[in-house]
């Protein structure tokens, strides 16, 4: 069992029981739909991946179902400063996950630790510095992991060498679930630190909404 597998399980299993339910409340999903997704995630990624044309393939569970969530938080996102600020994101932490796989060891005798390991640590750890909330943290780790392998792919095929890009596929699969999860329990643990330094005793000056999945500012009392 990979390690992606094994990560939704585990995330699948918090959701049954209750745990982060702030995150999820942040991220706009209730109960249902979480595990709806995480189901799909692990369901569709055992089904082959679909040939698109040319030397590029993609895998359901891997690409298409975790972009489909992707555009609905990007849809349900509070402001478009937070839509702007995942798009930024996306787009570096695909910069680094590719400039990781350029010069990370490819030869297997060198390697020690699974480079797709290190892409998903990677990419959850800069699209949480820059995406900030926990949806564009989301957005960022997933699209960033993608966007790396379609650069390198890029690359590749400029070199008049004939390889497939696989999509969500393979060792991706991992890549972008580790990744998107990172990015969120980042996001949630370390601003939720934050936010407890920063409040101290005092009583917050901000309320969550659900509705608008953001704090909001209280009115002071006269």
């Amino acid at each position: 069992m990979s390690v992606g597998l094994i990560v939704l399980i585990i995330t699948g299993l918090l959701v049954v029981f209750g745990a982060g339910q702030r995150a999820l409340d942040r991220l706009r999903l209730n109960d249902k739909q979480a595990l709806l997704f995480i189901a799909l995630i692990i369901g569709l990624g055992f089904v082959p991946d679909i040939p698109l044309g040319g030397n590029v393939t993609v895998n359901l569970g891997g690409c298409v179902v975790p972009l489909i969530l992707c555009a609905y938080l990007f849809v349900r996102a509070g402001t478009w400063m937070e839509r702007g600020r995942s798009i930024a994101a996306a787009l570096v932490t695909g910069v680094v996950c590719y400039i990781i796989g350029r010069y990370a060891a490819d030869e297997p005798e060198t390697i020690t630790f699974d480079p797709n390991y290190l892409y998903g640590i990677a990419g959850g750890v800069v699209a949480y510095l820059f995406g900030r909330s926990r949806r564009a943290a989301f957005i960022a780790g997933v699209t960033g992991v993608l966007i790396a392998d379609v650069i390198a792919s890029i690359e590749v095929w400029s070199q008049s060498i004939d390889q497939t890009l696989s999509l969500g596929g393979a060792g991706a699969y991992d890549a972008v679930v580790i990744s998107g999860i990172l990015a969120v329990l980042l996001a949630e643990l370390i601003g939720e630190i934050a936010e407890r330094a920063a409040r101290g005793k005092n009583r917050p000056s901000r309320e969550y909404s659900i509705e608008q999945g953001e704090f909001l500012r209280k009115e002071r009392e006269k």
